[in-house]
């Protein structure tokens, strides 16, 4: 339960409104605590033999009374709910922007199904907790408190008498509320799963069709969701059992009241009018205590999620910003003004991706010292695995260096804001990720302007390809742009990177799924238009990086050559064996598809 004071700091902004929500709350019950005194006034006054309109009197103002609770019940709940939403919105925003400043590495430890299902399922969880069951807790005090009262002006003995059962009510609250949180946190474990495995399947929609494994998927599916369910019904019978469980220690207080106070009435020691209006009260101290049961699951519920939500919320990048702790009056790094391209320093790096616990971190880059003057460009070749993707991660800090250091211009990129370094770099990565967004609004991703992404879509050879869709730029695209094909998504993930003009452009392998013919013709786009910039290409394609102005080969995370293209294939070292290898595929598969043909 203590998790759920984590919730302070956005319930704190609304404290005003929470107060008054409370306010109505306590008028309400004390509003409603009335009824039953007028009750046996009118019930007594007509035993007496009262005249009828003394009678209606009572009747006229328990009426009004009736009105303006309602008007306050209406008040508490659309205050008191209401916060919630807004504790719901804030708290939701919140993790989104927490997880926008995430790093790769928590994401590569964490499933997206089980962050869904955070955001989702524990997140009302949570909403219920602070708002329903708040607003329940304080009427089931307040309503009791009233009531006990009244029920001790009538007859103490007869209150004590009510409440013996009541005094298990603690212990029972206490054993089966700990066994819900329990069994709602391994609910909730259950459910991360469920929709990771869904998430998958329509993401991988197409492997799931091209291995017919529709089937297969489905029985495994199945078999999630029964596991689901037999956990789900674990905790509906404990939530089964506890408003039961109340209801018995409250029906055993009113049947002592029945006996004991119908033996009262009888002897004359207690009227009639008072003996009912003490059932009254008895019922509006009963139904509270049993509606216990549900608020004290709604807490534990929402103590389960929010502590679920907390290891999002707590979680601690590896990619610090040092702007948040930089040292009072100290001045953050800057770089220099430039109207080109920077100069890119890799000196001594070390890098190894974080192990888990229990492995040994295996060294991925050793040793890497390479130069890149402003304006020129690099190319990065070698085999699958030799650390390419690392090297050009190291630079807009998607990963930070085990040893060694980074530099733009002079300046550790560990130094520089986060937001000052990236706004430097056009970064195209391996995987072309687009969004649901019209083809416009995905090239102009990043501030860039509209004639910019036009432009760009023209280096990058897209500009005719999307002027043949029928919405032309406000064509919209697929999730993940699945309406286009590999290599039509690698061409505006590389125009998205051009056209927000950045200092320096890095390309992971950007041309691996377009043809030969449109890897030519891009290259020649890109030679103009990064004239003036620094860039980074790397690719296991030794087209794509021969015009470079300097090469390195990596090879197991080290530099094994580096120089101009001609001098390398002289040296017929990696180099030259990496290009003979290409070559004769090329020609395996040329004869291939003539035999084909």
């Amino acid at each position: 339960m203590t998790s759920l004071t984590r919730l302070l700091p956005w319930a704190r902004p609304y404290a005003g409104r929470f107060a008054a929500g409370l306010a109505c709350v306590v008028v309400s019950s004390a509003i409603a605590s009335v009824l039953p005194t007028l009750l046996r006034r009118a019930i007594d006054a007509m035993g007496a033999g009262a005249p009828l309109r003394e009678i209606l009197g009572i009747a006229a103002v328990m009426i009004a009374i009736t009105l303006v609770m309602a008007w306050f019940r209406y008040e508490m709940r659309e205050l008191l709910n209401g916060v919630s939403r807004l504790i719901e919105h804030d708290l939701r925003v919140d993790l989104f922007a927490r997880l926008t400043r995430l790093d790769p590495a928590w994401f590569g430890r964490t499933r997206t199904g089980e962050i869904m299902a955070r955001l989702t399922n524990d997140l009302s969880a949570v909403r219920m907790a602070s708002g329903p069951a708040v607003m329940y807790l304080a009427n089931t005090v307040f309503g009791g408190v009233f009531a006990l009262s009244f029920m001790i002006a009538i007859s103490p003995r007869l209150t004590a008498l009510a409440l013996v059962p009541m005094l298990l009510l603690p212990v029972v609250m206490w054993r089966l509320g700990k066994a819900i949180h329990d069994r709602f946190e391994r609910v909730q474990a259950q459910f991360g799963d469920l929709t990771t495995m869904v998430q998958e399947n329509l993401a991988g929609v197409r492997v799931v069709r091209a291995y017919r494994q529709e089937d297969a998927e489905a029985t495994r599916f199945g078999a999630l969701s029964a596991e689901s369910l037999a956990r789900n019904l674990a905790l509906v019978r404990l939530n089964g059992l506890m408003n039961p469980a109340f209801t018995l220690l409250a029906g055993l207080g009113a049947a002592a009241v029945l006996g004991l106070g119908g033996t009262m009435v009888l002897r004359g020691s207690l009227s009639v009018g008072a003996f009912v209006a003490f059932g009254l009260y008895l019922a509006n101290l009963t139904w509270p205590l049993i509606a216990l049961g549900w608020v004290t699951s709604l807490f534990q519920r929402g103590a389960a999620s929010m502590t679920r939500l907390l290891e999002i919320l707590d979680a601690t990048p590896t990619i610090r910003d040092p702007e948040a702790e930089r040292e009072p009056g100290r001045e953050p790094a800057r770089l220099p003004p430039t109207s080109g391209g920077r100069r890119i320093r890799f000196e001594a790096v070390d890098f190894a991706y974080p192990a888990r616990e229990g492995a040994t971190a295996r060294a991925v880059l050793q040793g890497v010292d390479i130069t890149i003057d402003a304006g020129r460009t690099l190319g990065v070749v070698g085999a699958t695995g030799s650390g390419k993707t690392a090297l050009l991660e190291l630079l807009p800090r998607l990963a930070d260096v085990t040893a060694g250091r980074v530099t733009i211009d002079g300046v550790d990129v560990r130094d520089l804001p986060v937001e000052v370094l990236r706004r430097e770099i056009g970064f195209v990565p391996q995987e072309s990720l687009l969004f649901s967004e019209t083809i416009l609004a995905n090239l102009a991703y990043g501030a860039a302007s509209d004639d910019d992404a036009q432009w760009a879509a023209g280096v990058a050879q897209l500009r005719e390809t999307v002027l043949d869709f029928p919405g032309q730029w406000e064509t919209m695209l697929g999730e993940r742009g699945v309406n286009l094909s590999g290599g039509q998504k690698q061409r505006a993930a590389m125009a998205r990177a051009l056209a927000r003009r950045p200092s320096v452009v890095v390309l992971d392998d950007a041309l691996s799924a377009v043809d030969t013919h449109t890897e030519a013709a891009i290259l020649r786009g890109l030679k103009e238009a990064l004239v003036g910039r620094t860039a980074i290409i790397a690719s296991h394609r030794i087209t794509a990086i021969r015009d470079a102005d300097w090469i390195v080969v990596l090879d197991e995370g080290r530099v094994v050559e580096q120089g101009r293209h001609n001098d390398l294939l002289a040296a017929r070292g990696k180099y030259w064996k990496l290009l003979r290898r290409q070559q004769m595929e090329e020609e395996i598969e040329t004869q291939s598809v003539s035999g084909v043909t």
